[in-house]
């Protein structure tokens, strides 16, 4: 039965062309500390480093020496535009003139006006194909050699996994509020994330962020984005934060000092400015210096139809689209983090996307898990709706040979082809038992064991994950695209290269919690949320939806710990700016305040919120006993300053939310949420003064020590 998905892949075997692209890791290597432009805790990764390889074996090669032309360029390419070239671009010319075989490149190198006649567009033209040469693992040549088979495989609706059954994997379960030990771990939440401090000083931090926030109707990077309008703080601040809270803990556990915990942002040509001004204007949120490097990956060539060939934004620009997140593995083998973590000790490499605050907590008890079963890898998952647009986590059977079985993410447009293949041929269906499907759903934030990852990456392929394609077809012949497209990666397929090197041993399993605990992204506009809500969906992955999701779990987390306060549950969720959000209480846990249950529930005792009410917790010495709050209360504390609260009595206007008027004129940041929060009136309570303090229920704060 044929796959009715325009997905293909192709898998690298011994004679793929990635074998030798990145035989020497260090070769390319250009790091550099910068101290001025960019503040002095960032490496930052030279141009040259981010340009591909320098062993692979290509015409580029040759860029150094001079460059003649050979008799099947001379058929297209004049002498006098030949000499206005540079010796990298006539290389590059040169390779793709003669590894053009079916003519799928002409329109790129034929029709030269003469000489005098756009020489700038044609030398721009020549350097750009020289840098996607140099870019990619073997070449321009090998990217469009292999875009050919892939698109073949697209058209002809091959499926990819002929030689596979897809079963449900054997994972553990989490659940915050549970102590009921999971089956195969026989571990509680509680011991998990025990288990996880023990391993927190040997981690290095992986956050893919190489995504422009359009698809939310905003124009900047998707890592300046506010959290929540309670304290403004956007996701890369968060992330920072919690790095910071797990070194302070890890400092607690051990009784070592000075703990740092690397930080690598892999960033794009649309993002890397904007990230870097972002740490520069923030002073990097309080990391020190060297925590922080960022490496930008490369866009590639966007094809114009089934042949491969290139899409030309205008006559001297070849079209470029990004290659997807899975670049981030061969990017740290290139630039030598893997020799450098190993160096200094580290164990696991935890891997983050960009816009899903709630992931964070899933972070210790999904390492402790790693420990205890000593997993290769583990994808951090939650509960899967049958049909959901939602990767999934399944065990694919190899029919013929168990050593090419693994526990991989499979697309959800991958899934029910492939079940209707098997089985009962129903597909993608609920469980009878639950509702939900029985193959987990995958969160795309995973933890990684150091060891196999470096075997792994030392490999034939160097950390270059399997691509595919996936281009929309205009009708059912599948001949023209609707738009361009490209080859693709993903960094969830990184079990692919495992199951290569290490076989059978590759130890690969996920770990599940609950959805309102670790997965709410912001990633659509406002628009298509509403569109969505409409349309009877529950979570539309909007910006106010993710918001209000971190409330809402921080109310959780408070009732956990015993405190008075009414969690909002479907039924109560109240429409604002065409989108169901909390009606509160609005609650922020920041990282510097707990990380881990164990902290909440011995920093609050007893006490009450009502549900008009915000809140904002930060600081790691503040203890809070008996706080009753009708209104909207912030308490921050610098370190060094135990705060003890007890009895504190609030009551004020507090915060309301207000949707925006048509047509108002506010920031792209708010508007995109479809309100603004109106801050009537809030107690703040600010410590910085190192010292023991007392807040009573008059809410004055006394030094007694």
């Amino acid at each position: 039965m044929r796959f009715s998905t325009a997905l293909a892949f192709i898998t690298l075997g011994a004679s793929s062309s990635f074998g030798n692209a990145f035989a020497n890791p260090n070769a390319s290597k250009q790091i550099s500390k910068t101290s001025n432009a960019f503040g002095p805790s960032i490496t930052f990764l030279s141009k040259s480093a981010r340009g591909g390889s320098t062993d692979s074996k290509t015409a580029l090669a040759a860029a150094s020496t001079e460059t003649s032309m050979d008799e099947k360029v001379a058929e297209y390419i004049s002498p006098e535009n030949w000499e206005i070239l540079s010796e990298r671009g006539q290389a590059a010319l040169t390779n793709l003139i003669n590894s053009d075989e079916i003519g799928a490149q002409t329109h790129v190198y034929s029709e030269w006006p003469e000489k005098g006649t756009d020489d700038d567009g044609k030398k721009k033209l020549t350097e750009q194909l020289a840098d996607l040469d140099a870019s990619y693992p073997g070449g321009l040549s090998a990217y469009l050699s292999k875009a050919r088979v892939l698109l073949k495989e697209s058209a002809d609706g091959t499926n990819p996994f002929t030689e596979f059954e897809a079963s449900i994997p054997t994972g553990e379960s989490l659940s915050y509020d549970s102590p009921v030990p999971d089956d195969h771990t026989g571990m509680t939440f509680t011991q998990a994330e025990q288990k996880g401090l023990t391993g927190i000083k040997d981690v290095a931090f992986v956050l893919v962020a190489g995504g422009l926030g359009e698809r939310l109707g905003y124009s900047g990077i998707k890592l300046s984005l506010e959290t929540n309008l309670l304290t403004n703080k956007c996701y890369l601040e968060i992330y920072v934060k919690y790095i910071q809270a797990m070194q302070h803990m890890a400092e607690l556990k051990t009784g070592e000092k000075n703990i740092r915990i690397p930080l690598v942002i892999m960033t794009s040509g649309d993002t890397d400015p904007m990230t870097r001004q972002l740490l520069k204007d923030n002073n990097n949120y309080g990391m020190e210096e060297g925590q922080i490097s960022i490496v930008c990956q490369d866009k590639v060539a966007a094809l114009k139809d089934s042949n491969a060939g290139l899409s030309m934004a205008d006559k001297w620009t070849v079209e470029t689209k990004p290659h997807g997140h899975g670049d981030v593995h061969f990017l740290l083998y290139r630039e030598g983090f893997i020799d450098k973590w190993e160096e200094e000790g580290r164990k696991h490499v935890i891997f983050l996307q960009d816009t899903n605050a709630l992931v964070i907590n899933s972070i210790l008890p999904t390492l402790g898990v790693s420990i205890e079963k000593n997993f290769d890898m583990n994808s951090i998952c939650i509960p899967r709706l049958a049909g959901e647009a939602a990767g999934a986590i399944a065990r694919l059977e190899h029919k013929t040979d168990p050593e090419k079985s693994l526990v991989i993410n499979v697309e959800y447009n991958q899934l029910d082809p492939l079940l209707k293949t098997q089985g009962d041929c129903k597909g993608d269906v609920p469980d009878p038992a639950t509702g939900l499907s029985p193959y987990p759903g995958n969160a795309n934030n995973i933890v990684i064991g150091l060891e196999a990852y470096a075997k792994t990456l030392r490999g034939e392929d160097k950390g270059v994950v399997v691509e595919f394609v996936n281009p929309k077809y205009k009708d059912e012949t599948r001949t023209e695209f609707k738009k361009a497209t490209r080859l693709e990666c993903m960094m969830q397929d990184i079990p692919k290269l495992f199951q290569k090197e290490l076989g059978s041993e590759a130890n690969i399993g996920f770990t599940m919690f609950d959805r309102w605990f670790t997965f709410s992204p912001a990633k659509n506009s406002l628009e298509s949320g509403i569109e969505a809500v409409k349309g009877g969906s529950i979570a539309p992955g909007t910006m106010s939806s993710a918001e209000s999701d971190k409330y809402i779990q921080n109310q959780r987390k408070l009732k956990h710990a015993g405190m008075d306060i009414k969690v909002t549950e479907e039924k109560d969720l109240v429409e604002v700016g065409g989108i169901p959000v909390t009606p509160g209480p609005r609650i922020i846990i920041c990282p510097g305040f707990a990380i881990t249950q164990e902290e909440i529930v011995k920093k609050v005792e007893g006490g009450s919120i009502t549900e008009r009410s915000s809140l904002v917790l930060e600081g790691q010495g503040i203890k809070i006993k008996n706080l009753k709050l009708d209104g909207a209360l912030i308490l921050r504390a610098a370190p060094h300053c135990e705060v003890e609260i007890d009895g504190l009595t609030v009551t004020n206007e507090g915060c309301v939310l207000e949707e925006i008027p048509e047509g108002a004129d506010v920031e792209e940041s708010v508007s995109i949420r479809g309100y603004t929060m109106n801050k009537k009136e809030v107690k703040e309570i600010v410590i910085t003064e190192p010292g023991k303090y007392f807040i009573g229920e008059d809410g004055e704060v006394q030094k007694i020590e």
